[in-house]
């Protein structure tokens, strides 16, 4: 993993322009020109280029070990739903907001965590959000009742919210800037890897033991990961307030727009005033926010047009990848008449794929234009999902879809890594946070969209229809994350 890798001048030429961009705006709150002593204490600086061996090896093994926490954690308590329904004695309707309490604290704090680990650092605020989730992964075990649970949930997506982005944030402090591609390709792996292991590994567990065992075995993973925190670097905080009002319009807004799209298509009214509400709480924020220096919506950030476009094509990308694991599986069932398992089966190489990829991508990203990368990569899970969804079905077609869901991953794993990386270095060390948290609130709304488009079909369309129209749809927002990507090179270019 030391290999010397010797980068070209490509490999940084991507996050330029967003430097000249920030360095050319009024000097942000967390610098200072005054020499006084009287500051209030921070941690001490970390190593300007990553952490020596072998406390690399323990930071990166806590970091990567709390994001398989959280994602394998909310993979795995979808295929519990059922069973808790019944043990609890819920209904399916009340059952799933274990899932929806979750998803719902995540969104609505992932800015705000992130604004936290900067004040404080990185590190203490990490460590504190792997605490939280594994304390309540305890809470969550002992539920005597749904109310407990979906309590231990919004306490479990607490913690969670601050494991995502500061994750991505103490990559950047841990790695040398040479390797971080390499780093950054490790987070998808185990986020690939976690998603693809969390719907076995809960059947397997539910096969043996009782639902609370779903939450128990977090207790022993979330204790290794903090003996392994101790590893982690001591990022500086700035001490900078956390504005109340800011995170409430912050809270509000996500909620909000979460809610409201999932209930646009069954209550309209009540769907579209949510999405009104998410908006008026949107530009309250901006104006709240737009005169900081370092604002809760990472909006000194977006004014980089690296940054700006990498945000964008995530979206794009993420709300293609959404629609087409929405629309493969009734594709497969309706159109194809395959049977669950099969469906299962044939829907595990994308994530496979994106496991294989990553890593390949990552050493790539340190070397060439991250912007090619992601181009090449959104094309190739374009065709994918194109070839999907145009294929003939008269012959067995089973063979082909392990082959297009395969080219599928792999085009999203060779745009994730180089994409990430693009963004991670076009903000500040000091904004690493933010911009951990701006990726994954890109990821998340590029999935609610998503979802919410594809709902949208199926309530116009007959679901064989609405799988072809969706799937065709996913192949044309990667192909537009791919234009952005290809767009943002040109900018780039012509900057240099």
């Amino acid at each position: 993993m030391d290999s010397p890798i010797i980068p070209t001048p490509h490999a940084d030429a991507d996050a330029a322009l967003a430097g000249r961009a920030l360095a050319s705006t009024s000097r942000p709150a967390w610098t200072s020109t005054s020499t006084s002593t009287s500051a209030p204490a921070s941690d001490p600086a970390p190593d300007t280029d990553g952490v020596p061996l072998p406390q690399r090896h323990a930071a990166v093994a806590a970091i990567l070990g709390a994001i398989v926490l959280v994602v394998l954690d909310g993979a795995i308590a979808n295929v519990a739903l059922p069973n808790i329904a019944q043990r609890l004695n819920a209904s399916p309707s009340d059952a799933v907001w274990v899932v929806t309490a979750y998803q719902l604290v995540v969104v609505m704090f992932l800015l705000p965590a992130s604004a936290l680990g900067e004040r404080l650092g990185y590190r203490r605020v990490f460590m504190s959000g792997v605490a939280l989730f594994t304390a309540a992964s305890a809470l969550c075990a002992m539920a005597p009742s749904l109310p407990w649970l979906v309590a231990g949930r919004c306490l479990q997506g607490l913690g969670s919210a601050a494991v995502m982005p500061l994750g991505l944030a103490l990559l950047r402090f841990t790695y040398p800037k040479r390797m971080l591609g390499q780093a950054i390709a490790y987070n998808a792996l185990a986020v690939a890897g976690a998603s693809a292991a969390g719907p076995a590994v809960g059947a397997a567990i539910l096969s043996v033991a009782s639902w609370p065992w779903l939450f128990a075995v977090n207790l022993p993973v979330g204790l290794l990961v903090l003996l392994a925190a101790r590893g982690l670097p001591r990022t500086p905080g700035t001490r900078r307030p956390l504005d109340g009002w800011s995170v409430a319009l912050n809270a509000g807004m996500f909620a909000t727009f979460v809610l409201g799209g999932d209930r646009v298509l069954s209550h309209p009214v009540e769907g579209g005033a949510l999405l009104i509400t998410a908006v008026v709480c949107l530009v309250l924020l901006v104006r709240r926010e737009l005169p900081r220096a370092a604002p809760l919506i990472p909006l000194d950030l977006l004014r980089s047009p690296s940054f700006r476009m990498s945000v964008i094509a995530s979206v794009c990308c993420f709300t293609g990848q959404m629609a087409s694991y929405v629309a493969l599986p009734f594709y497969m069932h309706h159109v194809l008449g395959l049977s669950v398992l099969e469906t299962g089966l044939l829907m595990t190489p994308w994530p496979l794929a994106v496991m294989f990829a990553a890593p390949m991508a990552g050493r790539l990203a340190d070397r060439v234009s991250t912007a090619r990368l992601c181009a090449a990569g959104a094309a190739c899970m374009a065709a994918g999902l194109a070839l999907c969804a145009a294929w003939p079905v008269q012959a067995d077609p089973r063979p082909l879809l392990v082959v297009f869901t395969a080219l599928t991953g792999l085009g999203f794993g060779f745009f994730q890594t180089p994409n990430n990386r693009n963004m991670l270095l076009s903000a500040p060390k000091e904004r690493s946070g933010a911009a951990g948290g701006a990726q994954a609130v890109a990821r998340l709304t590029g999935q609610t969209m998503g979802s919410l488009l594809m709902g949208l079909l199926f309530a116009w369309l007959p679901a064989s229809n609405a799988s072809h129209v969706g799937l065709g749809m996913a192949a044309c927002f990667a192909l537009v994350a791919g234009l952005v990507s290809v767009m943002r090179g040109e900018v780039l270019r012509g900057s240099l």
